[in-house]
């Protein structure tokens, strides 16, 4: 039997009351635990001793509050609902259009589900299975889906109505479902007429793709003035949060009348709607649990994977770094993905690798470094930088992509940001051509072969066995796809 558990309960859409978070987390206290996390999709994480585990399940159901231990069947409903008034740039979705979305949904969904603002780059868009995007046409959402286990996004033909978001959410979810279980994913006009002629929506016809924003990751932390009030940002360097310090922070929040705590995809904690005469109070809780605001900001612009200290710990290490250094990170945001096909959210995206296996146990890993299309987080295509890096020099190679960023940024202002040669200089050819897994993004690249699959360097993708398999994830030869990498000079 293992010693402890994780449970996670969902918070959806990031936002929770004072008075509901209170109850789990007196719950959580007399079951012995003292420190909590949220994680990357705005959910509330604890480990739990088996010995404590059964009071704290029966003081949840009492309230009751759904939950899941070691599992995640039910992936929480994200939001940028914890942006909204603070760095809102929207000009119709508000407070009252998450809400009424939110009230749709009787059931946890099984797929990943994206609320976002179009115009804002605080919050992910495409890490959902349904990614809904507001449109600029009032109360109407774009709809992007991406299949579970794949990196292939395709637009919905229609907008759909605010009111009618969570009968279609239901209904394309239990069609891909039903497709996966079939063993035969759908693509996307079976799945669209399957859907549209199933049930009426109210829709109009989606004639143009989403515009990303330029990304630029706000501050989003320690006490900021908006309008009359202020709000609060609450970031935990180890991605703890003390729960005595969050029951005087829910305490707080009734006491003075603060009807919502949001949860962001950060880890952290945003308060809205601190009245001036109230400042003083909540910088007595700060100092009262010695909580430090006002962190460096490329500390502020990273994603690790939840269970995990891996992540952090590298984090921290690069940031060492960075400080030594001078580093500007601004206009970036990392992603440190440790395990196989784990969500993060990055410009700059460090990938473990495992060399030498025995059975799952890595032995020995290196790292690989990529960067997305344009260094724009929400892009689904990602480059290699560099591969089959040591860990002691992964922060050199991340702070040289920075100032090539920079660099280029600079030289190029206002116009799209590329690490790509001229293309007088370095035309794409066959040469460039590679296979990349959609799963993981791993590059096959004739030009290196595959070392931990035996490939030697020079054996072209259409002369690897039929049973060659991706050398992270080992997903099948006819699932890779093909891609072209950028030229990269190194100076």
């Amino acid at each position: 039997m293992r010693d402890y558990y994780t449970l996670k309960i969902n918070i959806p859409a990031g936002i929770v009351s004072p008075g509901a978070l209170q109850q789990v987390l007196t719950a959580a206290r007399n079951a012995n635990v003292r420190q909590v996390r949220f994680g990357a999709r705005q959910q509330l994480l604890m480990t739990v001793h088996y010995e404590d585990l059964r009071a704290l399940e029966k003081a949840l159901k009492q309230q009751p509050v759904r939950y899941e231990i070691n599992t995640d069947q039910h992936p929480n409903i994200i939001s940028s609902y914890c942006g909204e008034d603070v760095f809102r740039t929207g000009a119709w979705l508000r407070e009252s259009e998450y809400h009424t979305v939110l009230d749709q949904f009787d059931e946890p969904p099984r797929l990943k589900i994206n609320l976002s603002d179009s115009n804002q780059s605080f919050t992910p868009f495409f890490t959902g299975n349904l990614n809904f995007i507001a449109s600029p046409e009032p109360h109407f959402w774009y709809l992007y889906v991406r299949p579970k286990q794949s990196n292939t996004v395709f637009r919905w033909p229609d907008l759909i109505y605010t009111n009618d978001l969570g009968r279609l959410a239901k209904a394309v979810e239990t069609a891909l479902l039903e497709g996966w279980n079939a063993g035969a994913p759908l693509n996307e006009e079976t799945l669209y007429d399957l859907v549209a002629h199933r049930k009426a929506f109210i829709t109009q016809p989606a004639t143009q793709e989403v515009e990303l924003p330029e990304f630029s990751l706000p501050y989003y932390e320690g006490f900021n003035r908006y309008g009359q009030r202020s709000w609060l940002g609450i970031y935990r360097r180890d991605e703890q949060f003390l729960v005595d310090f969050l029951l005087d922070v829910c305490a707080l929040c009734l006491k003075t009348r603060i009807g919502e705590i949001c949860v962001t995809p950060w880890k952290s904690l945003i308060v809205k709607g601190i009245e001036e005469k109230d400042r003083s109070l909540w910088s007595y809780v700060l100092g009262r649990h010695n909580i430090n605001v006002r962190h460096a900001a490329n500390e502020l612009a990273w994603q690790t994977e939840d269970h995990t200290d891996e992540g952090g710990q590298l984090k921290n290490a690069v940031i060492r770094y960075f400080g030594k250094h001078d580093t500007r990170t601004f206009g970036l945001c990392f992603g440190v993905q440790t395990r196989p096909k784990s969500e993060v959210f990055g410009s700059i995206l460090i990938r473990k690798r495992p060399l030498l296996k025995i059975g799952q146990l890595a032995l020995f890993s290196v790292y690989d470094l990529y960067f997305t299309e344009n260094f724009n987080p929400n892009s689904r295509t990602y480059f290699r930088f560099e591969k089959g890096l040591l860990k002691a020099f992964l922060p050199n190679q991340i702070d040289r992509l920075c100032r090539k960023f920079n660099n280029r940024r600079s030289q190029e202002t206002g116009k799209t940001v590329r690490l790509e040669a001229e293309p007088a200089e370095t035309p794409v050819d066959a040469d460039n051509r590679v296979r990349q897994c959609p799963h993981c993004f791993t590059v096959y690249d004739p030009q290196y072969g595959d070392e931990r699959k035996g490939i030697p360097a020079g054996v072209p993708f259409e002369a690897l066995p039929a049973d060659y398999g991706c050398s992270t994830c080992d997903a099948p030869k006819n699932e890779m796809v093909e891609a072209v990498l950028p030229f990269v000079r190194v100076d």
